[in-house]
């Protein structure tokens, strides 16, 4: 079952069917968020990307950005989006992400526009991308295929990622955005920003050196585990952890960011402790104690990290420009993992 990235992203689990709204929220007029000019860009920009490339012409003034962490990208460095995908699973129909709404309030800026996404980026709402009316749309994490590209584009330019879907790096999310919206500066002091408080939490966690995990969510008669291509397990190699060999050697998904493990070949997953994502408290704790997966050498020790419920789950999956310091998010992340290492 493929759903969002972020969410499975939830592969394997059900998601609570949501009535939703014909159209997409919010107001898609001219002054609806629209972004100061560049700052230290000069146009045309060409990005290149796993379709070709996409040359954008001159400075984008309402851009729509689809699939995960783009959103955040753009208003990190300055721009507003007024069309976003919305995210049925982390927070419901009509809602918007706890760090979004809050950056466009305490700049005082329309919400956007929500873009319909009942099935995780699987289909496309074309017709509520035309009524947005973007000038640019901004996908570099996302699960876009070729055709679907093709027909975005033919409304406006579109930025799709640089090898394949929902494996683009969280930095490069970050640094395709800045690039495309001619914020290349902007986009390196958020990066600076970020590699520094990953530096620091590195430093004061030197036990984390050398230690190896496997980050998983539990299904029915099979676990699903993140591959390094994922950003939300690739992101923690920089406190100085390793991913685990063995989810390498187990590895089925030929390039993707995630595989099912079944539960017969549970005892080879062989790692120092496990990451476990969940979808509520109960599921993570369920997961210490699920006879099946005693067979996880780690789990069996009691060698296992949690985070779980939709939001938590989300700010670090993987963290974007602006949910670093969620509260609960990478922070409380870190701490669990310290606790368990320790």
């Amino acid at each position: 079952m493929r759903l969002r990235r972020s969410l499975l992203t939830v592969a394997g689990v059900a998601v609570t069917a949501i009535a939703l709204s014909a159209c997409a929220s919010g107001s898609t007029d001219d002054s609806a968020a629209a972004p100061t000019s560049a700052t230290d860009g000069s146009f045309p920009v060409t990005i290149e990307h796993a379709f070709g490339e996409t040359v954008i012409e001159s400075d984008p003034q309402r851009v729509a950005t689809w699939g995960w962490g783009s959103t955040e990208a753009a208003i990190a460095v300055g721009v507003y989006p007024v069309a976003v995908a919305e995210q049925l699973w982390t927070v419901g129909a009509g809602n918007y992400l706890p760090w979004v709404e809050e950056a466009y309030e305490a700049e005082g800026v329309e919400l956007p526009a929500l873009l319909s996404d009942p099935e995780g980026g699987a289909a496309v709402p074309y017709e509520e991308f035309i009524e947005a009316a973007p000038d640019l749309i901004l996908a570099p994490y996302s699960g876009l295929t070729e055709e679907q590209y093709d027909t975005l584009s033919e409304i406006a330019p579109v930025v799709a990622y640089p090898e394949a879907a929902w494996t683009t790096p969280w930095d490069e999310t970050i640094r395709l955005t800045a690039e495309a919206l001619g914020r290349e500066a902007e986009g390196d002091a958020v990066l600076d920003t970020i590699d520094g408080q990953l530096a620091a939490a590195a430093e004061a966690h030197p036990e984390f050196a050398g230690k190896t995990f496997a980050g998983i969510w539990d299904g029915d008669g099979s676990v699903s585990v993140y591959t390094p291509a994922d950003p939300r397990v690739a992101i923690l190699t920089e406190l100085g952890l390793e991913i685990a060999p063995a989810v390498s050697e187990l590895d089925t998904s030929d390039g993707g960011f995630y595989y099912e493990l079944s539960y017969e070949k549970l005892d080879a997953l062989q790692t120092d402790f496990i990451l476990n994502y969940a979808a509520s408290k109960a599921d993570a704790e369920a997961v210490l104690t699920k006879p099946e997966l005693q067979a996880v050498p780690a789990i069996a020790a009691g060698k296992v990290a949690q985070v779980y419920d939709p939001v938590t789950v989300s700010s670090v999956s993987p963290p974007t420009a602006l949910s670093f310091d969620w509260e609960g998010g990478m922070p409380a992340l870190i701490d669990a993992i310290a606790a368990v290492v320790q």
